[in-house]
């Protein structure tokens, strides 16, 4: 039986699979897992009836469990893992949260309109941390194996660089290698290919963000 998902459409695409990362975390670990699924886009600016009935914030992705429709990626995640054991794709709980400020710094740097407000030097301190644990754990967060954690990270980190190299021309640093190539090997996973929006929709979805 194939799981009913529906996550975020793209920008002015409504037939298209939109920016949501964590949307996209959600169709990783299906797809990691290896889990059919059926997925419904949800034109967010404009959500149909039957959409808010089964989520009544609007938000999503939502999947459906056993007759009922269940919100919040975390607890998606969590289900997907009680349920579909195999791959295991458990974080242990030290590594749990590593690396789990680089959105946020990077979201405060991308809307900044200031260059001195120390913005940028949060992120680059975030990312820094990240390249050492990599540097000592690698190559993925946890080791030898991907898990929930880089299936968490990877998205967040496909929006930093699309979002920063286009309104900001800005790029990791290339002296963090082991940040580098953590995002070269997942962002080539066979996974994160299928399941990732396309550039100019990750462009399209910061735009009013950045603008505002």
């Amino acid at each position: 039986m194939a799981l009913e998902i529906c996550v975020k459409a793209a920008v002015g695409a409504p037939n298209v699979l939109g920016d949501c990362p964590f949307s996209q975390r959600a169709l990783l670990t299906l797809e990691e897992k290896k889990i059919s699924y059926n997925m419904h886009l949800i034109n967010i600016s404009d959500k149909p009836q039957w959409f808010l009935e089964i989520s009544p914030e609007g938000k999503v992705p939502v999947v459906k469990f056993d007759d009922k429709w269940v919100a919040d990626s975390d607890v998606i995640v969590g289900i997907l893992e009680e349920k579909y054991p195999q791959p295991c794709l458990k974080t242990p709980p030290q590594f749990a949260s590593v690396g789990s400020n680089i959105f946020g710094t990077f979201v405060t740097f991308l809307k900044s309109k200031d260059a001195n407000d120390g913005s940028e030097q949060a992120l680059l301190n975030e990312l820094k941390a990240l390249d050492e644990h990599l540097k000592a754990h690698g190559p993925f967060i946890a080791g030898e194996k991907i898990s929930a954690v880089d299936l968490a990270l990877g998205p967040k980190l496909y929006h930093l660089e699309v979002a920063l190299g286009h309104f900001k021309k800005w790029t990791v640093p290339e002296s963090l290698t082991n940040v580098r190539n953590y995002m070269e090997s997942i962002f080539t996973r066979e996974s994160f290919v299928k399941t990732r929006a396309a550039k100019e929709y990750v462009i399209a979805g910061w735009a009013p963000k950045v603008n505002a």
